[in-house]
């Protein structure tokens, strides 16, 4: 559906929250700024290093951003589109989160088995915590006090206590967990396990795995919304839908080429995706399960992280 039929679609959603989409490009080394209101780019800011994660401070004030090839951490002010600050991290910067209260972001460094933890204010790295092999995907619980990363190739993902730095546990899940994602309750978390082709749900206060779902090739990462498990299933051009409650699947939803990153908008009617080669966003209405509408941006789009902002 082009974005005229998005256009009307939105403009019957009363209650539907302003958003912007923070995509990172990565071969065409910047970051498009999409308002989803308007299905439209509204700004492209140069990035540099092969951006790949990307995570929105709550407070919506800022975009964190990471290059691995710069090895770095870029940090964007989201309403005056502009770099304000630029963190050398080292190692392989990926997947990124921030705590719920803004002061801290950690960066997963894919070479080193290790969360770097960045001061927020200060723009400096302050610690690093052990984790396990190539970690990826990051998540933070609504209350802060664990962070979660996908250790890629251990198989395995770590919960971290972010009061003293230091891993209270590991969980086994599926092979080569990639994405991570946290439900709103703090309770369970949710991997895409790009090598078995299934998503791990995992109990975070017991540390263990509760089941797998089923998916399609490659997974990439998992977006939460109206009682459903959305995930980007990158070799197949599709996203696959699963219901939380019994984890049975539900529907294949096509979309661009090799979908990557996902989020569901605030108000959990949306779900947006970027797909790599066709260079483009997906919106997909979350309780129709169709897509909606496209919107073009950079070359390359990954948005891995939590990529939306609201604006109202």
């Amino acid at each position: 559906m082009r974005v005229v039929a998005l256009l009307a679609l939105l403009a019957g959603l009363g209650s539907a929250h302003a958003e912007e989409a923070f995509v990172t490009n990565q071969l065409s080394d910047d970051l498009t700024v999409v308002d989803l209101v308007t299905s439209r780019p509204v700004a492209t800011i140069a990035i540099g290093g092969k951006p790949a994660g990307v995570a929105v401070s709550a407070d919506g004030r800022f975009a964190y951003v990471t290059s691995p090839d710069a090895k770095a951490v870029t940090v964007v002010d989201a309403s005056a589109r502009k770099v304000v600050g630029r963190i050398d991290v080292g190692g392989g910067p990926l997947g990124i989160a921030i705590a719920p209260d803004d002061a801290t972001v950690y960066v997963a460094d894919w070479y080193a088995a290790t969360v770097r933890v960045i001061d927020a204010k200060q723009q400096r790295v302050v610690g690093r915590i052990a984790v396990g092999a190539s970690p990826s995907g990051l998540a933070v619980t609504p209350d802060g006090h664990l962070l979660l990363s996908a250790d890629r190739d251990d198989d395995s993902v770590s919960i971290t206590d972010t009061s003293v730095h230091e891993r209270r546990g590991i969980v086994k899940v599926g092979a080569r967990p990639f994405g991570i994602t946290i439900d709103a309750e703090g309770k369970r978390a949710y991997t895409a396990n790009v090598g078995s082709n299934d998503v791990s749900v995992i109990d975070i206060a017991t540390a263990r795995e509760l089941g797998r779902v089923r998916v399609g090739l490659r997974p990439y990462a998992v977006a939460l919304a109206q009682g459903r498990g959305f995930v980007t299933d990158q070799y197949d051009g599709k996203v696959s839908v699963f219901d939380l409650a019994t984890l049975q699947p539900l529907k294949r939803i096509t979309v661009g080429d090799y979908p990557e990153g996902i989020e569901a908008t605030a108000d959990g009617k949306r779900i947006v995706v970027a797909n790599w080669e066709s260079n483009t966003l997906s919106v997909i209405d979350a309780v129709e399960l169709k897509v909606v509408g496209e919107v073009k941006v950079g070359d390359g789009p990954r948005a891995f992280g939590a990529f939306l902002r609201r604006t109202d």
